[in-house]
């Protein structure tokens, strides 16, 4: 019985051989068309983080947060403490961070992204928070003389059944420890302040 096993186990071996050696060898891909190339190297230098996003990447850390909120600019504003990590993610490209802190005596967290963007040449942020279910998208530029980022965009007001508030987003770089965000509000064409977060880098 052994010994038809073994002639069996041979005669598999020196048939599975020949077909082996018949595979045909893995194709090499297309060579690329200099269009096609060109393309890619395009998006290559489109995806490569630069300066812009270094520099932003110097808010990544840990910061204790004093915040004010304005219900009326004519009003005191309401002052309650918060605190935020910043991290640079995605090997750098984009630079998120995650907020915790109140609102209206409830626990709130939000979370943020700030970037630049090599194909438009403009930064961007983004943010979505546990007060709502919408997101808030601005893009801007960097003053290099007052060290600051000015970014514009849209806000659907759920108490004015969607109706469309211009936003303008200041974000002040004071030194490499502290760092000053402000948000305004244009109601019947009059810009006012309703929020500003002052962030200290945690030693």
């Amino acid at each position: 019985m052994k010994t038809v096993q073994v002639w069996l186990c041979a005669l598999a071996l020196l048939v599975a051989l020949p077909l082996a050696a018949k595979e045909p060898k893995a194709a090499e891909p297309p060579r690329m068309t200099a269009g096609q190339q060109a393309m890619m190297e395009a998006w290559e230098k489109a995806s490569s983080p630069g300066a812009q996003h270094q520099q932003l990447a110097a808010m990544a850390g840990t910061w204790s947060v004093k915040q004010q909120m304005w219900m009326d600019p004519k009003s005191p504003p309401m002052v309650q403490t918060g605190s935020a990590t910043t991290t640079a993610v995605f090997g750098g490209r984009h630079l998120r961070q995650d907020y915790r802190g109140e609102w209206m005596g409830k626990p709130f967290e939000g979370v943020g992204y700030t970037g630049y963007d090599n194909v438009t040449g403009k930064y961007y942020s983004s943010w979505m928070d546990s007060g709502s279910t919408g997101l808030f998208v601005a893009h801007g530029d960097y003053d290099s003389a007052r060290k600051t980022y000015t970014f514009k965009g849209e806000m659907a007001d759920a108490a004015q059944g969607g109706a469309k508030v211009p936003i303008r987003d200041v974000l002040r770089i004071v030194d490499d420890d502290h760092h000053t965000f402000e948000m305004y509000e244009t109601r019947d064409g009059k810009e006012a302040k309703v929020m500003q977060l002052d962030y200290t880098r945690q030693k």
